[in-house]
Formats: structure tokens, sequence, C-alpha cells
């Protein structure tokens, strides 16, 4: 199962990937400005128990800090404890993501080492400027598992010199959603499974994104078909085992 965690909400627009963050829009609706960074009600989630033990149960995925950046620098008087908590938590698997891989390295705690086995931490490469900026920082640090995340894919990016040597394990593509989406081509996606097929590591069709071209046509895609078409197109690749 998969639960989500958000011990802090807000965040800075950082990069190209920013302009049409969902979590500005949402905030935005309810007329809060998500540039405050505040510290959420429930940010001790993963040790609390109920009757029956934890309410997050062992093996439940827990996707980390998708209102905000666990690497967020207006985080860092918190991140020590979330640290603390997720250490505590080795029954689960934390899934951080990140776009904030540059200043990482100073935010890992004193016990990390080579990087906790149950911590997957993925980066978000937009186009080929952050693809080329994050990735070689990335692959340098001390982590266990690592995976990149190429959406919103704004561009083509060519991911084949850093996909070597079994850093990363699988490679997550697609499209943007919400008011204003910009397009999200085809060719661009295939191109990434092309390179994660030769390279041998997982990749993953996640949306279409409202816009989509394909063929030169672009396709006005509804939120609650952009999952469904992207599993329809059957280009998902398995990887090394």
């Amino acid at each position: 199962m998969s639960v989500t965690w958000n011990p802090w909400h807000g965040c800075k627009k950082y990069s190209e990937g920013c302009l049409n963050c969902y979590v500005f829009r949402i905030d935005g609706e309810h007329d809060i400005d998500s540039r405050v960074v505040k510290l959420n009600a429930r940010f001790d989630l993963p040790v609390k128990r109920g009757k029956g033990g934890y309410k997050i149960k062992p093996g439940d995925e827990v996707y980390t800090c998708l209102s905000s950046d666990f690497f967020l620098e207006e985080a860092d008087e918190w991140r020590g404890r979330a640290w603390e908590i997720i250490a505590g938590r080795r029954d689960l698997i934390f899934i951080i993501i990140t776009k904030r891989i540059l200043r990482a390295a100073g935010c890992f705690p004193a016990d990390w080492g080579d990087g906790y086995e149950h911590v997957h931490i993925g980066v978000t490469c937009e186009n080929q400027r952050r693809a080329d900026e994050r990735l070689p920082v990335f692959l340098r640090l001390p982590i266990k598992h690592r995976f990149v995340v190429c959406e919103p894919l704004l561009e083509k990016i060519e991911l084949s010199p850093y996909l070597g040597g079994g850093g990363i394990e699988r490679v997550v593509a697609g499209g943007e959603s919400g008011p204003g989406a910009r397009v999200c081509d085809w060719d661009w996606v295939v191109a990434l499974r092309h390179t994660c097929a030769g390279a041998d590591v997982a990749f993953n069709f996640r949306q279409t994104g409202a816009l989509f071209r394909k063929d030169g046509r672009i396709y006005r895609i509804p939120r609650k078909h952009q999952l469904e078409q992207a599993a329809r197109a059957g280009i998902d690749f398995a990887g090394r085992e």
C-alpha cells in the first residue's frame, strides 16, 4: 500500500518544472500562500500508533514531502527530527522526490553512511539543463536506491550519460496536468524508453499530461484519463531484476 506523509507544507518555485506547481494551484484556490513553509500537524505520522499498532503498516510505501521539498532550505530546522522518524521505521519504504539534490549532501543524518536501505531518493529532471546540472551530483552521493523523474517532461532529454554503472534503478516520465499545462510529446517519451531499455534500467510512463502530442497532433486529455492512457501505451520496461 502507498501512503503520503507531508511533514511540512509550502515551498519556493525553483526551476522550470515548478511553473504550474499543483501545490501552488490548490493552495491558491483556498487563499493560502504556498511560499510560507510550515510544519504539518501530522509531522509524526509514521510513528503514530492506533489500537492495532502503527497507523502506517509495515511494508507500506511512504511518499514523503509531496507538498514541499524534503531538502528545502526553510525546513533545515525540522529535517533532523524527520530523519529520526524515518530511521525509526525501517519496516517502511520511504520515497523522497526532490529538485534540490544540489544541497542534499549537507542534509543527511550523522548515521547515513552509504544511505538507508529503506529510503529511495528520486531527482526531478524536467529538461536537459536540469538533468545535466543535477544528475552528476546525484550519482556521487551516498544513496542506496536512486531514480529519476522526468515529470513534467518539457523537452527531449538524453539520459544515456547517466544510466551506466547501475546507479539509477528506474526512470519515470510523464506530462504536465492542470491549467496552463505545457505539451508533452510522444517522441520524447519513446526516446527515454529506448535509452532506458538500452541501459537495462526500468522505465515507467506514468501519465500523458493534459496536452499530449503524437504524430504532430495535440490531444487534450482529461485528468481522469491521463494515467490510463499512459498505461494503455504499453511501453513500460521492467529493467534488470
